[in-house]
């Protein structure tokens, strides 16, 4: 699930140039940037996972002619993604409520910088088309595999759905594998029973796989973009990154208002079947702000919620991890 090389993005760009030239150059158009320091030497490493936050940010042209440089790093799934960042091999990274909260326990040094609003219908429990499993209660006793690790979004959604049920998480085996090699074996038929997020999960429902339980009602819809402290502690860094940030918000304010043209784009950027990315990109987290005290609100109550459930080990005060004026000096 990775992106094409660059020569195959730039093909796949310009087979669907005549989308609309004329929204993408106005969505790429920001105000002009107040003097501040030359970011001329500036080079940010931006995360990705499977591919989506560069897909967007290349179908509407927003990082076209920044000041500084940068270039993406892309990863399967959170658990590879947060251990990047805290190595320090990245600045920015995005990802779901639960991984962002999990990253924060092994990581002082990570910040969340911003909120993306998506659907809690990108993720969701599959079984195979032949299966018997039909509702979260015929789950008791079997094998569920989860991406992406401990800590997931998709822990926090069978969690949830097994309490709906009566049921507690000792009352399935739960297994954690990562998306990629999930996505081959429950192709394959090895897997019977999968808790997944999209892309993954937009991609096997496409192809035959039955929707046990969707995350309405479970899981948040939210997603952060974090920061570790040294890239916020660099005043160039931090303002490219804010740059990056403000760039990413009209990105998501296109994509919402041409998303027939922005799920084009990003299938031939993923290379995912339209159809799947259709469904994909109709439920993405696109909208972007800045944290605010409602989404503390909500973060720390999953926060509490899985440490009650004992997916996380302790804790997290949400409130002090987040950045709520990333221009701030």
């Amino acid at each position: 699930m990775t992106s094409p090389p660059a020569p195959a993005r730039r093909r796949a760009l310009l087979r669907v140039a005549a989308l609309a030239a004329a929204p993408l150059a106005g969505a790429a158009a920001l105000p002009a940037r107040a003097a501040g320091p030359d970011l001329s030497n500036v080079t940010l490493v931006l995360g990705d996972q499977a591919g989506g936050l560069r897909a967007l940010a290349e179908a509407a042209r927003v990082l076209d002619g920044v000041p500084y440089r940068f270039r993406w790093a892309n990863f399967q799934g959170a658990a590879p993604l947060f251990e990047a960042q805290r190595a320090g091999a990245i600045d920015l990274a995005p990802a779901g409520d639960l991984p962002v909260l999990t990253a924060a326990l092994g990581d002082p040094a990570l910040r969340i910088v911003a909120t993306r609003v998506g659907s809690p219908t990108s993720l969701g429990i599959v079984v195979q088309p032949d299966s018997p499993v039909r509702t979260v209660a015929d789950l008791k006793g079997r094998t569920v595999v989860v991406s992406s690790a401990r800590g997931s979004i998709s822990q926090y959604q069978l969690y949830g759905a097994l309490r709906e049920h009566g049921l507690a998480p000792g009352d399935v085996d739960v297994r954690f594998v990562l998306p990629v090699d999930a996505f081959a074996a429950f192709e394959a038929k090895q897997i019977g029973i999968w808790a997944t997020f999209d892309p993954y999960y937009g991609n096997v429902v496409r192809r035959g796989a039955r929707i046990v339980r969707d995350g309405s009602g479970i899981n948040s819809g939210l997603a952060f973009l974090t920061s570790p402290v040294d890239t916020l502690d660099d005043r160039s860094k931090r303002a490219a990154l804010s740059d990056v940030l403000a760039r990413l918000t009209r990105a998501g304010q296109w994509a919402l208002a041409h998303p027939a043209d922005y799920a084009s784009v990003y299938a031939s950027l993923t290379r995912l079947p339209r159809d799947a990315a259709a469904d994909i990109a109709r439920r993405a987290a696109l909208a972007q702000r800045g944290v605010t005290a409602a989404d503390i609100d909500v973060l720390q109550r999953v926060a509490d919620r899985a440490a009650a459930d004992a997916i996380l080990p302790k804790r997290v005060d949400v409130a002090s991890i987040a950045v709520r004026n990333l221009s701030a000096a």
